[in-house]
């Protein structure tokens, strides 16, 4: 997760729909970033380059991964690095034992899972390379589970079609769930072998400021998709009724929903 970016990072191949890109996707106050034109052009071009890239990179396709001694010394913690919640507090003063994640939704076995069942779950362990949208790059070492176990045993449904993630850290100002982050992947990449919920970062129990307990990697996506501070996930056919409507927190702000590199 990461703040807003300065640019827009792919361009465009028009100097119009450039200019309503940069209005929107640099955080700018203007009436522009609101009208339903503008929105309309974003949304085309963020499906042409998600149909680009699905056209010429297999789905199966993975990151590049590292050597240990790749691994950034200073690995930068960004977005959120704390969550002030009193009950997420006490979850931390504990370790985490009585932490559990909920899976629900689309699903015929809905769970609730502790940190100690899913680390007894089949782990993934992989070096990549985490792209903020705002330019920077650090590489890091995680160990979690493979989304698709989780999925394989939630039993999930044939109508399901997108993952949603729904974290503890509030970056709103409403100081109610609906500022709370959540995320959501497709299902091409929720079954990629490479897509992981960590639990351990370089060798260690994930740190609070990377998300502590569980944060999600999806490593051919750019940095604010990999929900942390991860309490619960939901699969749903669609997603036009979640809050904005545009599948996550920066999403409903004027991010692009698929953020594939």
């Amino acid at each position: 997760m990461s703040a807003k970016p300065k640019l827009d990072r792919r361009g465009f191949l028009t100097r119009g729909l450039a200019v309503a890109s940069a209005a929107l996707l640099g955080g700018c106050d203007s009436e522009l970033s609101e009208q339903p034109w503008v929105k309309r052009i974003l949304d085309k071009a963020e499906t042409l380059t998600r149909l680009s890239q699905r056209a010429l990179v297999s789905p199966a396709a993975l990151a590049r991964e590292y050597s240990e001694a790749d691994i950034s010394k200073d690995f930068k913690a960004n977005g959120s690095t704390e969550v002030d919640d009193d009950g997420y507090r006490a979850l931390a003063a504990n370790g985490f034992t009585d932490w559990k994640l909920k899976v629900g939704g689309l699903v015929g076995q809905p769970l609730e899972l502790s940190l100690a069942e899913l680390r007894a779950m089949p782990a993934r362990t992989q070096i990549t390379r985490h792209d903020c949208v705002e330019g920077w790059s650090c590489i890091g070492k995680w160990t979690g589970v493979p989304l698709k176990a989780l999925l394989d045993k939630a039993e999930l449904k044939p109508s399901a079609r997108y993952l949603v993630f729904y974290c503890a850290d509030d970056l709103g100002e409403t100081g109610d769930d609906e500022g709370k982050y959540y995320e959501s992947v497709g299902l091409e990449d929720a079954f990629h072998p490479q897509t992981i919920l960590a639990y351990d970062m370089n060798g260690a129990p994930l740190p609070i400021p990377h998300g502590a307990p569980l944060r999600l990697r999806v490593e051919r996506q750019l940095g604010y998709k990999m929900a942390k501070y991860v309490m619960r996930i939901e699969a749903m056919d669609g997603l036009a009724g979640i809050r904005g409507g545009r599948g996550g927190f920066w999403e409903d702000r004027g991010y692009e929903w698929y953020a594939g590199i």
